[in-house]
């Protein structure tokens, strides 16, 4: 044991070392935490990595990767020595912070701090509905734990707070939280920062509470989470540590993010009775790990694949849905459930999408999802009823007013297998964005669904009228943002997001009504951009997404018939998507020779120059009135944007 926990100690220091960065502090204090939990508790195997019903570790104190990796190592994952000595640097299977689908064995990417508990918090929601909804009393096909290792950073985030706060009052058994409790952080003292009690906060949160005095006690930390595990409720365990643990600056802040370097290390070698030179760990060390860790891994997994067979015998239809869920798949007929659009329908796009998830959601038994505290404005809603402590079943989630939490629970449904939503109105995304920013470098497909999207919102005024947030999105790598314009490309847009796997999807939605105008087909919406109305012999394009889609086609009459003028309407619902068309499709849709162009949006223009040289957009914050005084002030109405763009000049391409 002491060997095995040193062997990971040193190749952490090593890794640190050799790359010349990194945090030393986490993996002397913590290492010996994470070998019990492997070695006696955690129940996965290296050689079936993403086995659906094995427990979950996901390091939220994401700096500890010197700590996570020697182990992942040790334990049998496809991490090599060579990976080990490549920490840190550029394209290495070893990043500075642990990144989903880089490294064998990592579940989530972490490092801002608060979000890797928080999708901890998701994943266990997940577990709890499908234990709810596919066990029988016989056949526990869905059974297993999250763990998630904190630090004091992640439990000074509002995230983590929010999302603990909800796991709590939903009694999410199955969540064990270890926290590394050193009393240092990277400015000096905890205390000089915090000095809450834990005990009585967490107790008071409907959490279980239990403290280890020396994180060297092997035998109280597995007994602590042991206890954990049969308590009934969700736990935290306080871990007392020393940072840097055995260094000559153990137990201050120099041991947090800077090597110990190696002639130290050394002399710790020494000092510990770890006499191996670096990375070469004795071979006691692998076989330790394959006895305690991946035997137990691998016996589990094969138990449980014949109690599946079992229950595939007993309850095909059950086992069916199950599978799609595993297998992430959407078996459900989506143009069949989506009904076309009459044109002449008048409807909010928010609306619009309320059906289309009460439409879909039944026939896909791996959606799940809610709003914060928003659900009769966002009109997002699950399917079954509400998830809540006594009905794990349900599949809408009242995330209550937690839009930092809703996003990162959002990604931790979606990383545990579900097609997870969230809804809130487009302004709070900005207590979301790390989340969505995660969701993107982490290639999964959450989808985030936001309403009142413009100063169109009205009364409420500029704290409520998003203006830059499309911008924002859009310039994020990886997502895909869709602005429908009516209730078709609202149908269209959820099906492109249902149909996404390695992506996050942002669908933005209007609280006022817009009409449908035109047919709109899947593989037009498809393209990122088509050609909604046009004219022959058109002299230029009006370009619009959303709700001004409407107004765009009303400008394009007023210039036929007041000013003889012929234009081309393009509705626009994802620059992402037209951006990713061939050259031709594009340029069918934009032809290079019609440089008279006006996009037209209500928010910041400067996504838009690349389509257009000018922009009607909104220049600055929003105003408190009735929604349609406001649109008339800023000048999105028909008659105001054929002013505008009769305005504009006719020049040469570039």
């Amino acid at each position: 044991m002491d060997q095995s926990i040193n062997a990971i100690r040193f190749t952490g220091l090593d890794m640190c070392n050799a790359a010349e960065s990194g945090h030393p502090g986490i993996v002397l204090g913590a290492a010996p935490v994470v070998y019990r939990l492997f070695t006696e508790h955690l129940l996965a195997t290296p050689n079936d990595a993403g086995w659906f019903n094995r427990d979950r570790f996901v390091l939220s104190a994401g700096h500890g990767t010197a700590l996570l990796y020697p182990t992942l190592h040790f334990a049998g994952y496809d991490v090599t020595m060579e990976d080990l000595k490549q920490f840190r640097q550029l394209d290495s299977k070893t990043p500075g912070h642990p990144e989903y689908g880089e490294t064998d064995g990592v579940e989530a990417t972490s490092g801002p701090l608060g979000q890797g508990v928080s999708m901890a918090v998701g994943m266990a929601v997940a577990e709890a509905n499908l234990r709810a909804r596919f066990n029988t009393e016989d056949l526990p096909v869905v059974d297993h734990y999250i763990y998630t290792l904190v630090g004091d950073g992640d439990l000074q985030e509002g995230v983590a707070l929010e999302s603990l706060s909800l796991a709590g009052h939903l009694n999410l058994e199955k969540l064990v939280v270890l926290f590394d409790s050193n009393d240092v952080q990277l400015d000096g003292p905890v205390a000089d920062a915090f000095s809450a009690d834990l005990k009585k906060k967490f107790e008071s949160l409907g959490f279980d509470y239990r403290r280890v005095a020396d994180a060297n006690d092997l035998d109280a930390v597995g007994k602590a989470i042991e206890e954990a595990k049969q308590s009934g409720s969700p736990s935290l365990i306080e871990i007392k540590s020393v940072i840097g643990f055995g260094s000559s600056v153990a137990g201050t802040s120099a041991a947090h993010g800077k090597p110990i370097g190696k002639e130290e290390t050394e002399k710790m070698r020494e000092a510990f009775g770890y006499t191996h030179p670096p990375f070469d760990p004795p071979k006691a060390v692998y076989q330790d790990f394959f006895d305690h860790f991946v035997k137990r891994g691998d016996a589990a997994r094969q138990a449980w694949e014949k109690q599946l067979e079992t229950y595939k015998q007993r309850h095909p239809e059950r086992y069916r849905e199950l599978m799609d869920i595993i297998e992430g798949r959407v078996r459900a007929d989506l143009d069949k459930l989506l009904a076309p659009v009459e044109n002449g329908t008048v409807d909010a796009t928010r609306a619009s999408m309320g059906k289309v998830l009460e439409a879909i959601t039944s026939e896909v038994p791996s959606m799940i999802g809610g709003s914060a505290d928003l659900s009769g404005s966002t009109k997002v809603k699950g399917p079954d009823g509400n998830f809540t402590r006594d009905s794990y079943e349900g599949r809408n989630l009242n995330f209550g007013v937690r839009e930092h939490a809703m996003g990162a629970i959002t990604n931790g449904l979606v990383l545990h297998g579900m097609r997870a939503f969230s809804g809130g109105f487009l302004i709070f995304s900005d207590y979301m964005k790390p989340a969505i920013r995660l969701a993107a470098l982490q290639g999964i497909p959450s989808m985030f669904l936001f309403t009142h999207d413009s100063i169109a919102v009205g009364e409420d005024g500029p704290t409520h009228e998003p203006v830059e947030q499309l911008t924002i999105y859009r310039a994020t790598p990886n997502t895909d943002v869709l602005r429908p314009a009516n209730a078709s490309e609202v149908h269209h847009a959820l099906r492109y997001a249902l149909e996404q796997t390695d992506r996050p999807t942002i669908i933005s939605l209007t609280r006022q009504k817009v009409t449908q105008l035109r047919e709109v087909h899947y593989e037009d919406f498809q393209q990122g951009a088509y050609v909604v109305s046009d004219k022959d012999n058109f002299e230029g394009i009006l370009i619009a997404s959303g709700s001004e889609v409407e107004t765009a086609i009303r400008a394009q009459e007023i210039l036929e018939e007041r000013h003889d003028v012929k234009v081309r309407v393009v509705s626009m619902p994802s620059m992402e998507l037209f951006e990713r068309q061939p050259q031709a499709v594009r340029e069918a849709i934009l032809p290079p020779e019609k440089q008279k162009r006006l996009a037209v949006e209500l928010g910041s223009p400067d996504s838009w120059y690349r389509y257009a040289r000018d922009v009607h957009a909104v220049r600055q914050f929003g105003k408190s009135g009735k929604g349609d005084e406001i649109l008339k002030d800023f000048g999105f109405t028909p008659e105001a944007v054929a002013e505008r763009y009769l305005r504009v000049e006719d020049r040469p391409q570039r």
